[in-house]
């Protein structure tokens, strides 16, 4: 799929910015490397060695490192090296890899909702990342219902709802302990009654090794079914980008339990392992639909591959 460029607009430009600034961290470890690197140095190859484990240790993973290197060093071999030459023709290989993925979050008006699960392990950002989807919509003219299904945490019910009062957007709620998949049966019945365009399920958080919470995801995608063949309609990973490789396991896992349709990938403000979204690319073809690079309503935008790579490198628009 090409990616069509998004326009100079203030509010983009401004996004762009924010993105830069986030994977900032990511970006100064790569570079100050590749520098280091080809400072004086042609392209032989023990430079290519030396870049690809670069790429490896920037958390690009070991076939992404491989194939990047191969690529640099088919047309530049024996050439000298000029860092920056070498950083745009990265950025170029690497949004060739992250364009099929880039896939935004569509909502299909055939579904009366159309059902989102969101999953993830604990403390990835998944609730507010939901309600921060849930603004988005709203300002779109869609109506949401939010289901706060992670009925065992108090703080989790009232911060989904905070997000609901922010969103102005119901939230379905059950008793203490509630059982998550019985909750998310009430919520789509309902939404259905309601002609609602949207309903976004918010679940615990889970280790991806805890077998019983696992299974609890298949159950609340199997009793959704009952009521709509097709729900949900999207499953969505919510991954924390300061995980680096760890993602990769939680992305095998979670799809074990659960039809995974897509990712967002939040706190690469925070984090040096802006690479392994293109690890995460390059391994499993997942779409990704979203980035988070801060706290702000803003700062969840849908994934563009040119934009992404050209911030993993440090390089301007």
């Amino acid at each position: 799929m090409s990616e069509t460029a998004a326009p100079d607009t203030p509010e983009n430009i401004g996004w762009l910015g924010r993105l830069k600034a986030g994977l900032g961290r990511s970006s100064r470890s790569l570079t100050a490397g590749l520098d280091d690197l080809l400072r004086k140095r042609r392209l032989d190859a023990e430079t290519l060695e030396g870049l690809e484990e670069l790429l490896i240790t920037a958390d690009l993973g070991a076939a992404m490192a491989a194939k990047l290197s191969a690529a640099i060093g088919a047309e530049r071999f024996a050439q000298d090296a000029a860092p920056d030459e070498v950083r745009a023709r990265l950025a170029e290989e690497i949004a060739q890899t992250l364009a099929p993925v880039a896939v935004p979050l569509a909502v299909d008006a055939g579904h009366e909702p159309h059902v989102v699960l969101f999953v993830g392990v604990n403390g990835t950002g998944k609730t507010t990342t939901i309600g921060k989807l849930a603004r988005q919509l709203r300002d779109r003219a869609r109506s949401v219902t939010l289901v706060a299904a992670d009925t065992f945490r108090a703080a989790a019910v009232a911060q989904l709802q905070e997000w609901g009062r922010r969103a102005d957007c119901p939230v379905v709620t059950g008793a203490p302990g509630a059982d998550p998949a019985g909750l998310a049966y009430q919520a789509l019945t309902e939404a259905r009654a309601r002609a609602t365009d949207v309903l976004l399920i918010d679940t615990a958080g889970r280790l991806q090794n805890k077998a019983d919470l696992m299974a609890e995801l298949g159950k609340i995608a199997r009793v959704l079914s009952k009521i709509d063949a097709a729900a949900p309609h999207d499953v969505v990973l919510v991954l924390d980008a300061t995980t680096g490789q760890n993602a990769h396991s939680q992305v095998e896992l979670f799809r074990r339990a659960v039809p995974l349709t897509g990712l967002i990938v939040t706190k690469l403000d925070g984090s040096a392992r802006g690479g392994v979204v293109v690890a995460l690319s390059d391994r499993f073809a997942l779409p990704i639909h979203a980035l988070g690079v801060g706290e702000g309503i803003d700062d969840l935008r849908p994934f563009t591959a040119e934009s992404f790579a050209r911030g993993l490198l440090g390089l301007d628009r």
